[in-house]
């Protein structure tokens, strides 16, 4: 019997003696009603681990306040899950702000900065309805800030820096983009807004980076997430376009291809519907293609089930692989 006890009491030690973890969620941010949709993806995991969301573009000032949250919790180790349509975004800064690189690399191309390369995750502020309306001249989304504002969708630019912390981090690596569970969170979009696929157009409106080559590549993966949306019926056409956002050269010509496609979508009868590939909210496409009818919801990803299970199986993939 002792020795069954010196067992079980080997046992209880080596588990405790393993770190406690918290989970600490990066995204990007924007009004109360886009933060509270995250928000609800989220709170599932708050049953599992401690848990803290900090909004902003790999702000170091977000980061070290959930951070410090987490550690008087009593966490030792943090899985960092960066809720960002693309993996790449904010990488590099964030491995630097949390002490896992040693300095940020000297070409700005591969620094992510929010200006160069981050794809997808200018998260606007907007505020929407999420009754579905059709759209002539307004529609039912009212975005509060366009693209390219100073501050981002009111996250102000902070240079990277490191911060204080005692606990260990894991990153997560991968973005929203690469989980084919995105592909039901575009068709149940498509198919709450649906009327008659016969004579409706879908257009997938997403960011866009700044390089050319990078850009196809990001096309590609929409494309490829919105492959399902045929399965809802034979629409006349399913188009997935970049905004280009930040860049006005390249915008301004991609804004003249998204309007050209919705007002090709209305002639004859045609019906277009507009969703966002956004995390939350429907960012600067009001303003875009404003005068023009179409039907959206202003919904992103986020509220949806599979929201919460992409960032369950993205935790369980950091905490296991690193």
């Amino acid at each position: 019997m002792p020795r069954v006890l010196l067992l079980l009491g080997l046992m209880f030690v080596a588990g405790c003696a393993q770190p406690k973890t918290g989970l600490l969620i990066m995204a990007h941010g924007g009004d109360p009603e886009w933060n509270q949709d995250v928000q609800t993806a989220v709170a599932p995991l708050k049953a599992e681990y401690p848990t803290e969301v900090a909004f902003g573009m790999a702000t170091p000032s977000t980061l070290e306040a959930a951070v410090q949250k987490l550690e008087a919790c009593g966490v030792e180790k943090i899985a960092v899950v960066r809720m960002f349509v693309s993996g790449d975004s904010f990488l590099a800064p964030t491995e630097y702000i949390v002490g896992l690189r040693k300095e940020l690399p000297s070409n700005p191309a591969h620094a992510d900065a929010p200006h160069d390369h981050e794809v997808a995750e200018h998260e606007q502020s907007s505020h929407h309805d999420h009754t579905p309306a059709l759209a002539t001249s307004t529609h039912l989304v009212n975005s509060e800030s366009s693209a390219g504002s100073a501050d981002h969708g009111h996250h102000h630019m902070e240079s990277p820096r490191r911060i204080r912390a005692n606990a260990q981090f894991v990153l997560s690596r991968q973005g929203v983009a690469e989980s084919p569970l995105i592909d039901q969170i575009l068709v149940d979009r498509v198919r709450s807004l649906s009327r008659d696929s016969a004579t409706e157009s879908i257009l997938i409106l997403g960011h866009g980076p700044a390089d050319d080559a990078e850009n196809e590549r990001w096309l590609a993966a929409m494309q490829q997430r919105a492959a399902r949306i045929s399965e809802l019926g034979h629409f006349r056409s399913v188009k997935c376009e970049t905004l280009r956002e930040d860049w006005p050269e390249k915008r301004v010509a991609a804004e003249k291809r998204i309007r050209r496609f919705v007002e090709e979508g209305n002639r004859d009868g045609g019906r277009v519907i507009v969703v966002p590939f956004r995390v939350a909210g429907f960012g600067p496409y009001k303003e875009v293609l404003e005068g023009l009818n179409y039907v959206a919801d202003g919904r992103g990803f986020c509220p949806h089930p599979n929201m919460t299970r992409w960032l369950q199986e993205t935790l369980r993939e950091t905490l296991t692989t690193q």
